[in-house]
């Protein structure tokens, strides 16, 4: 639950992510040093639009790239993979949930991972595990 007077901003929850994203385990985590981790307020109504998402508060998290197994030699002028997490959601699902902060941010940063991947939920679930 929330402590003290303020919401984390956006660099805490920018350090919460990139400790998650340290502590993926191998072999993904040799994969993951050129993804781009990047932290904003709110996904941008353009976002939402092209995802069909109405409420803003749906979306806390979005992997943008093209997953390992469909990448290609010939790709070429392709912007890189990116994490997106989006606070303000975040803070929300963190105050409805009581789940601790950093669980939650590590829950979001190993289900984006996942999706660079091609993960299931199930392969998700078993990183999240190692990683405690």
């Amino acid at each position: 639950m929330p402590t003290g007077d303020f919401a984390p901003g956006l660099d805490e929850i920018e350090r919460l992510a990139r400790e998650a994203l340290a502590r993926i385990p191998e072999p993904f985590a040799s994969h993951l040093p050129d993804i781009i981790l990047q932290v904003e307020d709110w996904p941008s109504r353009e976002l939402l639009d092209d995802m069909g998402i109405a409420d803003p508060y749906e979306l806390i998290g979005l992997y943008e790239g093209r997953p390992v197994g469909e990448k290609s030699v010939e790709d070429f002028a392709v912007l890189p993979d990116r994490i997106l997490l989006f606070r303000r959601p975040l803070l929300d699902e963190w105050a409805e949930t009581g789940v601790g902060l950093a669980e939650l941010i590590n829950h979001v940063v190993v289900h984006e991972v996942g999706h660079h991947f091609g993960l299931s939920d199930e392969q998700m679930e078993a990183i999240e595990q190692a990683m405690d």
